[in-house]
């Protein structure tokens, strides 16, 4: 049987999902729809006909009829963060954008697990819990994966070792409000502040103990690319095949992504990302780690900071 995945927006990150997808075999069918209908046809073609060097698959531009029997649909539709433009300043036009979208997937496909990942995703993941009727398990944002994606791979420069290695995540707003509960982060077993000492090229390893850089460096690295070339579209498409891909393995994958608080750490009615077990069902639930008193306030500060701009937007 195979995965079918329907992807909402034929833009550089909706066409750059999609091609990850083929080439990495997550979905056996991919249906890319989009407003711009030759655009979807022209990704859709391009990207199907490099088949014979991926995985099998099936790869069609569509309506949203065709997300009909869809496991998974990824959105991905809005308007692009401009320089110098915060994911928040977007939330209005994007928030309309999905209302427009959500009335017209989810009638087709009720019982697909969607991935919100346009931006501010916290907002529109929280806007989508609202307004589309889906289960709240169904309803994963793509959250912080791409920010701890990014600080793991700082670290990994830093500390000369595989990303794989660090577990180190990044908790709150996909934002400028996101910060690292530094007490819950090892490298190969070992706390960052001590590893430098354990490991056997310490002596290579420059650290001075302040890890506030490689927060700072989460933070900003979204706007330097997108300075930089215009568009950050290939982290985030391997992020989101990730996760699609841990809900089809159904293995139980922690990953931070946005979910909906239920008073969790005194936090409520709003979306933002802490560690989640993902799986075949989706949202399996959080893993409630015991944070700082000083990490807790940041959590809490990242969620009234949400809070504030959902208060502001209409839907």
């Amino acid at each position: 049987m195979g995965n079918k995945v329907t992807i909402i927006g034929a833009g550089s990150v909706g066409a750059t999902i999609a091609n990850d997808m083929m080439a990495i075999n997550v979905a056996t069918e991919i249906v890319l729809i989009d407003i711009n209908e030759q655009k979807a046809f022209g990704e859709a073609m391009d990207i199907y006909q490099g088949t014979s060097f991926g995985a099998p698959a099936i790869v069609r531009p569509g309506s949203y009829p065709d997300a009909a029997g869809s496991d998974v649909v990824v959105i991905t539709s809005g308007l692009p963060r401009k320089p110098g433009q915060t994911r928040l300043e977007l939330a209005q036009t994007n928030v309309d954008i999905l209302k427009d979208i959500t009335a017209n997937v989810v009638p087709n496909a009720p019982d697909a697990i969607y991935v919100i990942v346009s931006n501010p995703v916290d907002v529109m993941t929280y806007v989508f819990h609202k307004i589309s009727g889906v289960p709240a398990n169904h309803i994963i944002g793509s959250g912080t994966v791409l920010d701890t994606a990014r600080l793991q791979a700082e670290l990994a420069k830093t500390f000369r070792i595989s990303p794989r290695n660090i577990h180190a995540h990044v908790y709150g707003e996909h934002g400028d409000s996101s910060f690292v509960p530094w007490s819950l982060a090892t490298i190969a077993n070992n706390n960052i502040s001590i590893y430098k000492d354990h490991c056997p090229d310490g002596d290579k390893i420059v650290f001075d103990g302040n890890c506030e850089i490689f927060e700072e460096k989460v933070r900003t690295s979204g706007a330097v690319v997108i300075k930089a070339k215009g568009v950050t579209n290939n982290a985030i498409a391997m992020a989101v095949c990730h996760i699609v891909r841990c809900i089809f393995n159904g293995a139980g994958t922690a990953l931070t992504i946005s979910t909906m608080m239920n008073g969790e750490y005194g936090i409520e009615d709003v979306c933002l990302s802490v560690l989640c077990i993902v799986d075949h069902d989706g949202v399996r639930g959080k893993i409630r780690n015991d944070l700082t008193e000083g990490e807790l306030e940041k959590l809490r500060r990242s969620a009234s900071k949400l809070k504030e701009t959902i208060a502001a937007i209409k839907f």
